[in-house]
């Protein structure tokens, strides 16, 4: 707190998910003297919550948003390049059976088109497959009335990790991040934003002073709005996006699936995330608070219902839902018409009528470029106040994150491999650090007791935690199992057998004496499915209600 107050900042960032700290390393790589808040953790709302995928937008052809495509392939591109260790190319399939909403033909030229828009920036060309072809690659998904589909690449991420790297690459420019700080109140001065009112863990408040201040706080920016206008009108369409997970071998794919749902006709995917799948997402518009939204005994019945109908051997369950996740979309609100699925994913950056800038909308896979757009913004705003040149465009677009600096990991691979590991931990530490696996191999090597692992059922190890704290702004237990390593969705009992432990290790990197690990212990409440639904969700039958599938 006294650091954060001591002197004012050319620019305060209110939101710590993947657009906050976006904004956050352009401005801080520009040269801006930037700071960034969070109430909770680092990516703790959406951006933890997602779908996972850095995806060109195929679906988004359908709603003729083709500059949205260029834009989302050529972003695809570039976060494949600067952060290979998180953004991984996959290969999907997508079948077409007789009656589905999107015929083959239609299919056939939507992949044309993709390809067209994306010249030189596609991961790799599509093909189009017969039904013989296509069951040779996916020999479980449903034969009957399997006229053919295609097969395409996109890109999957780390949702959680992308946002914590990026924000650890705008603190090494020079940002100041601090986490479960949360907004108050607005400062004002002569009529204008000039700075925010926070309050920290520990019940300390402070006051923040910038020139610009900027609301990214994903669906939470109407309610910031009001603190500078009480009289502000909504402007978003808030839906809900809910994922089940469950383990790989009950559905029996390869590559990503991209179906069509036989319930509703949505598209949705079933994705291979190590020895599991998550199935997801829905569309449904969310009223309720975003800090509290979780699937609902409807979304989990839709999803099994739409995979066990794509796989028929499958039979899923409820008892199969490993874990499961949901999540807010910030959407631009149309006036509440049409389906939730049809509203643009499209951005805006407005100006209130005291000069706070609020971002709102888009995607996950375009937030570089969308922040670029905001700070060229900022800078547009400090040179028309206080004449200040305005810096050339930063090279986010080139700089790896932090682990990012090689493509290539094999050489690590085998350093992972000689303090004995095995190959499960090896492949976990690369995917998940990159070229910063060999700092966490240095905490082992220094303290062979952190070479443990964390719980019997999960390849992560000790020597992760201590790392989280030093360099990840971890500070909680849920801030470690849930976003940094995803151990809570991995593990039959969400990470149980490893809390105590992660809350002694944090205990002491962050000085806590015994009472306070004995609390946060006794605070982490690691989230559940959610109750099953009354009906069994086999492959046939009446869908839900229209109004849960919207």
């Amino acid at each position: 707190m006294d650091r954060l107050t001591a002197r004012p900042y050319d620019l305060l960032v209110i939101g710590g998910g993947i657009t906050g700290a976006g904004i956050a390393r352009d401005a801080a790589m520009r040269g801006f003297r930037t700071a960034l808040i969070e109430a909770r953790d680092l990516a703790s709302g959406t951006s933890s919550h997602s779908s996972r995928l850095i995806h060109g937008g195929l679906r988004y052809l359908e709603h003729g948003q083709f500059g949205l495509v260029r834009e989302a392939t050529r972003e695809r591109r570039t976060l494949l390049t600067i952060a290979p260790h998180l953004v991984r190319p996959l290969p999907f399939v997508f079948p077409v059976h007789q009656g589905d909403r999107v015929p083959l033909w239609k299919l056939a030229a939507g992949m044309l088109l993709y390809d067209l828009l994306a010249p030189l920036r596609n991961v790799r060309r599509h093909r189009i497959l017969g039904k013989r072809a296509l069951l040779a690659q996916e020999p479980m998904l449903r034969e009957r009335g399997l006229v053919g589909g295609a097969r395409y690449y996109d890109a999957q991420c780390d949702d959680a990790r992308l946002v914590v790297a990026t924000a650890r690459s705008a603190m090494l420019h020079g940002a100041d991040v601090a986490t479960y700080t949360r907004v108050i109140g607005l400062e004002r001065s002569g009529g204008d934003v000039r700075g925010a009112i926070v309050e920290d863990e520990y019940m300390r408040q402070g006051l923040i002073r910038a020139a610009v201040v900027v609301n990214a706080t994903g669906p939470w920016i109407d309610g910031l709005r009001r603190l500078e206008d009480p009289g502000a009108k909504p402007i978003l369409r808030r839906t809900r996006g809910a994922h089940v997970m469950v383990r790989r071998e009950r559905l029996g794919h390869t590559a990503a699936i991209t179906l069509t749902s036989p319930l509703d006709g949505r598209i949705m995917f079933v994705i291979p995330w190590g020895e599991f799948s998550y199935i997801g997402t829905t569309d449904t518009d969310e009223p309720g608070a975003p800090e509290a939204v979780a699937p609902s005994e409807e979304d989990v019945h839709y999803l099994l219902r739409s995979a066990n109908a794509s796989f028929p051997q499958a039979h899923l369950t409820e008892e199969d839902v490993v874990s499961s996740w949901a999540g807010v979309r910030s959407l631009l609100d149309t006036g509440g018409v049409g389906a939730a699925s049809a509203v643009s994913r499209e951005h805006v950056i407005r100006r209130g009528p005291a000069g706070m800038l609020t971002i709102a909308g888009g995607k996950l896979t375009t937030y570089r470029s969308m922040a670029a757009e905001l700070v060229d913004q900022v800078s547009a705003e400090l040179t028309r106040r206080e004449g200040r040149p305005r810096p050339s465009r930063a090279s986010t677009d080139t700089e790896p994150l932090p682990g990012g600096e090689a493509a290539d990991l094999d050489p690590m691979r085998q350093t992972v491999l000689d303090l004995g590991l095995g190959a499960e931990t090896a492949d976990h530490l690369l995917l998940h650090y990159g070229t910063e696996a060999a700092a966490i191999c240095n905490l082992g090597r220094q303290e062979r007791g952190l070479l443990k692992r964390l719980h019997p059922d999960h390849p992560a190890i000790e020597a992760e935690v201590v790392h989280h704290a030093r360099r990840e702004l971890a500070t909680r237990i849920e801030d470690v199992l849930i976003r940094r390593i995803h151990l809570h969705y991995e593990t039959d009992d969400h990470g149980a057998q490893a809390a105590p432990r992660v809350a002694a290790l944090l205990g002491q990197e962050l000085d806590w004496d015994a009472d306070r690990v004995r609390s946060e212990l006794a605070a982490w409440q690691p989230l559940r499915p959610p109750a099953a639904p009354s009906a069994p969700p086999g492959g046939g039958g009446s869908p839900p209600p229209p109004a849960t599938l919207a």
